[in-house]
């Protein structure tokens, strides 16, 4: 297997949001084939519509309020908080408030990388 692999110090302030439409921005932030890091910023409103990955996913609240459901269970996340989606169980989330999540995936998500 290639190892993808992004330099081991990343700036913010370097990276430029992609515009996933409906209120929903990400950023990747570091990663190899193990694991990726990146940052959604939701508009007050937006959906992250209900899916499901071969993934583990921990979210951490940046800012924001968010209600998120995982597996039918549904919960109200406020900065601080986090949330743990084991590995294909359906999930989604709908931003309270403009917001912020910092997603980790392992392994990475290479549907995440630009072709």
């Amino acid at each position: 297997m290639t190892e993808i692999t992004t330099d081991s110090f990343i700036h913010d302030s370097n990276i430029e949001w992609e515009d996933l439409g409906a209120g929903v921005s990400r950023k990747l932030l570091t990663y190899n084939n193990a694991v990726m890091m990146a940052k959604i910023k939701f508009k007050a409103g937006a959906v992250g519509e209900p899916h499901s990955h071969p993934h583990v996913q921990c979210s951490y609240v940046e800012s924001g309020e968010f209600e998120l459901t995982i597996d039918g269970v549904s919960r109200k996340l406020t900065a601080g908080d986090s949330f743990l989606v084991p590995t294909n169980k359906l999930h989604g989330a709908v931003a309270l408030t403009d917001g912020v999540l910092i997603d980790v995936f392992t392994p990475m998500r290479e549907d995440f990388l630009a072709d």
